[in-house]
């Protein structure tokens, strides 16, 4: 999938919000932020519009755009809530998920494997929406796909920025296989707690989430 300008800059900033180049509060200026990344003011503005979806922002009428990352305890809030519909579709999908979705999802993680390999953590995230994204889309239910894939996109920023902690993306890649054996098994319950477990912010990641908020705030 080609990334089209705005995904880039927001890309971009994400990055810089994270690392604590721009500060919580900071005020994203349109005609600086333009002339920085030499573009017009049309894909700035609908990157600061996808800053905004994902809650690193907050769009002010007649103010502006100011970051505005969420607390700790609102982003393991939302990721407790990802956990649980990711296992709702994986639950639904061992019963209801065809061949053809198979293949795609071995596909999509022979793709994740030669992202690690390269140490590419941008092709990993691609591919890793492709498989969850498949998963949502099996699972036979619309109304769940569509709320499965509108949390994921707002989680976006956070679980791309995971795949850049060491050793992140062999483990997600070995969750992800896990995940692929209970599916080819029919395990219902299974692949809904190999999901839940692969989502939730628990344990080493948690500890890493917290390491991150901290390196953003100093």
């Amino acid at each position: 999938m080609n990334k089209n300008q705005a995904d880039i800059i927001a890309e971009r900033l994400q990055e810089e919000i994270f690392n604590g180049k721009i500060a919580n509060g900071d005020r994203l200026d349109e005609v600086s932020l333009a002339k920085k990344y030499g573009v017009s003011r049309t894909p700035l503005r609908e990157a600061l519009r996808k800053i905004a979806h994902s809650g690193l922002a907050e769009l002010i009428p007649r103010r502006g755009t100011f970051v505005r990352q969420p607390s700790l305890a609102e982003l393991i809030e939302m990721f407790e809530v990802m956990a649980e519909i990711e296992a709702v579709c994986g639950r639904l999908a061992a019963k209801r998920i065809s061949d053809e979705a198979l293949a795609e999802l071995h596909d999509a993680n022979e793709k994740c494997q030669k992202a690690v390999e390269a140490q590419d953590p941008d092709s990993y995230y691609t591919e890793n929406a492709r498989f969850h994204r498949i998963i949502y889309e099996e699972s036979g239910n619309k109304f769940l796909a569509i709320e499965a894939g509108n949390l994921h996109k707002r989680l976006q920023p956070f679980r791309r920025h995971q795949l850049r902690l060491r050793g992140r993306m062999a483990q997600s890649l070995s969750e992800h296989k896990a995940v692929l054996e209970t599916l080819e098994r029919g395990d219902s319950e299974a692949t809904a707690n190999a999901l839940r477990g692969h989502v939730a912010i628990q344990g080493e990641k948690f500890h890493s989430l917290v390491a991150m908020f901290r390196n953003a705030a100093e």
